[in-house]
């Protein structure tokens, strides 16, 4: 987790002409990177800063490589590429749910730096994600758990019936992502962003989400057509696009998941051998 504020408040747009997606990514490759703060909640060192070429400035999310703690599952100084790889795998199937990243060189060394999305200040958490006492779940909600919380006796994790998570829950199956939490989640002006994948892409299955919601259900038929548009990506330049980031083995096990989930045409279910759900769920 980065920390980085949620919520449904405009963010702040770059000054400048930085507006299209290859500009974004041509001003993170290329500007001079400021650091304004460090954002305490993160998991890992994350760094808030501006990137800017002349008049024109981003505000970014900057998490050097050499602040990466150490995870017993997952190799050392290879969270930033997970990230950056993200990018490219959301770009190359037309999912729209993950800002512009890049990795490249700055003030702390080699990382990502990956354009702000959502609010610049803290705001409540994202209501597309819910925890109730177990009689009040929304009708137009989902339940994913039922849990027994010190104080609060028997509560449920819901999420939102909504197209948007829905499509996000396919990507995530694609990437394997082992920490799809609520934080991660943010809203801005409709559009549904999803940040923190630093954890993903293992050859070994790691799904732990709490948008298990739609578990067996048939795949819309949009997301069909983005794994379809993945699976070509793969087999033209993705693959080697990747090969700085993850390792041949990685790039093969995202290729078998896109083709899995393909030929069952479903969501995937929770397994019963490990845990279904990251922690915290917030």
């Amino acid at each position: 987790m980065d920390g980085r504020a949620t919520g449904s408040a405009d963010s702040a747009p770059p000054r400048g002409h930085a507006r299209t997606s290859d500009e974004l990514i041509d001003l993170l490759s290329t500007g001079e990177i400021e650091i304004e703060g460090q954002l305490v909640d993160a998991s890992n060192l994350a760094l808030r800063v501006r990137v800017g070429t002349g008049d024109t400035r981003a505000a970014a999310v900057y998490k050097p490589i050499r602040g990466e703690r150490e995870l017993w599952d997952f190799p050392d100084g290879h969270l930033a590429g997970r990230e950056v790889a993200t990018f490219l795998i959301a770009r190359a199937g037309g999912w729209p749910h993950i800002p512009e990243t890049v990795l490249r060189d700055g003030p702390l060394g080699p990382g990502s730096l990956q354009r702000w999305v959502g609010p610049l200040e803290p705001q409540e958490p994202i209501s597309l994600i819910r925890l109730d006492p177990v009689r009040e779940v929304p009708p137009s909600y989902l339940p994913v758990v039922a849990l027994e919380l010190e104080g609060d006796g028997p509560v449920a994790v819901s999420h939102a019936d909504d197209p948007r998570l829905a499509s996000l829950a396919v990507l995530d199956a694609v990437l394997n992502n082992a920490d799809r939490k609520g934080s991660h989640l943010i809203e801005d002006d409709r559009r549904l962003w999803a940040i923190d994948h630093g954890i993903t892409l293992h050859t070994d299955p790691k799904l732990r989400t709490v948008l298990w919601g739609w578990a067996g259900d048939p795949i819309p038929e949009d997301d069909l057509g983005r794994l379809h548009d993945l699976v070509a990506a793969l087999d033209d330049t993705l693959a080697s696009e990747l090969a700085p980031l993850l390792t041949g083995d990685e790039v093969e096990a995202l290729r078998h998941r896109a083709h899995r989930l393909l030929r069952q045409g479903t969501f995937p279910e929770p397994p019963e051998a490990r845990t279904p759900l990251p922690w915290p769920l917030w």
